[in-house]
């Protein structure tokens, strides 16, 4: 729980107990991590990642607008809340006030931010 804490997130007891299921053994930060790489491993490939994305970035500049990037969220597939939202938005990488899609594609991923491409 304080692990969730310290990066910024809370969890109920329910999702925690959840996740514990997961762990081969005991939580540490060794255990915490080799969950969180499984979970990230069990993602859409990044040519699917890719190819969504693509489909809002009307210009192909890799930059999707915060507010055409909301309405899809709200509106296609699992639909996002308000909150949910505005959590993805503290870690998606920006440029100005446009999300830069190729570096989020990385971010989901691989876990870490990527410098921004040429």
């Amino acid at each position: 729980k304080e692990t969730w804490a310290s990066l910024g997130s809370m969890k109920d007891d329910n999702t925690l107990a959840e996740m514990l299921k997961d762990a081969p053994g005991p939580i540490n930060f060794t255990m915490f991590l080799t969950v969180m790489g499984d979970k990230l491993a069990d993602t859409d490939s990044e040519d699917v990642l890719n190819s969504a994305f693509l489909t809002l970035d009307e210009t192909h500049c890799g930059l999707i607008s915060k507010e055409c990037l909301s309405s899809a969220l709200k509106q296609l597939g699992d639909r996002f809340t308000d909150d949910e939202i505005a959590q993805m938005y503290e870690v998606a990488p920006m440029k100005d006030k446009d999300v830069d899609w190729k570096r989020f594609v990385k971010l989901i991923k691989y876990g870490g931010d990527f410098e921004e491409e040429n």
